[in-house]
């Protein structure tokens, strides 16, 4: 399903988002905060309203409990998280529509962690592009833009020459501010709350077209 039907889109790269773009995690980064809260003496509807799309590390320093040491936390954190991935798969048509796509022309810019991203995207068998910028690449991470410009740099190509898949507000807000047109993924949002974004429900009804004269890449929302 998309709200645009017969809508083209058109890129010299595509970027995408990680977790709820291409890979669907289920409840466990949910279902983590909240026990994870009950630990820190947190409100967990709080940080569930928060974190998404947001780094680890920013969730940790707003919400852990006083005295924590952040960096110390976001280690157990990250080792706790990585053996979670019973409950991964792919967003439908994911792998299809990247593995489509010319190996140079997209990337990853996820809040996550380089080792993580890798090690979900083998566990279920995804393309692992050459161009990943995480969290840990960036100082301010989205809702800011700079993990878009600094991936787009990466691809030789200008932000706003970019088209961000991304499900979270605060990833498509940082994509805006780089300048870059967005597909939202109706995957962690309802319709209803992306109105007035370009939305698919899945890759499934997103076709990827001969690219132009210009050699820019197209897609078709179906």
């Amino acid at each position: 399903m998309t709200n645009r039907p017969g809508a083209i889109l058109s890129a010299s790269a595509f970027l995408f988002d990680l977790d709820g773009t291409l890979i669907d995690s289920g409840d466990l980064f949910d279902a983590y905060w909240v026990q994870w809260a009950e630990r820190q003496g947190a409100d967990p509807q709080a940080i569930l309203a928060w974190h998404p799309g947001k780094r680890l590390a920013d969730t940790v320093a707003k919400f852990a409990a006083p005295g924590v040491d952040c960096d110390a936390e976001v280690a157990v954190i990250l080792a706790e998280v990585a053996s979670m991935t019973g409950e991964l798969q792919e967003i439908p048509g994911a792998g299809a529509f990247l593995r489509a796509l010319p190996p140079d022309r997209w990337g990853i810019v996820t809040s996550s962690f380089h080792s993580l991203t890798r090690a979900w995207l083998r566990h279920l068998g995804l393309p692992i592009p050459a161009v990943i910028v995480t969290g840990e690449d960036v100082t301010r991470g989205k809702p800011a833009p700079d993990p878009f410009l600094l991936a787009a740099e990466k691809l030789g190509v200008a932000a706003t020459q970019t088209l961000v898949f991304e499900d979270a507000v605060a990833g498509i807000a940082g994509a805006r501010a780089a300048g870059a047109a967005v597909v939202a993924l109706a995957t962690t949002q309802t319709p209803t709350a992306l109105a007035g974004e370009t939305w698919s429900s899945d890759y499934r009804t997103v076709t990827l077209a001969p690219p132009a004269a210009d050699g820019r890449m197209r897609i078709t929302l179906g």
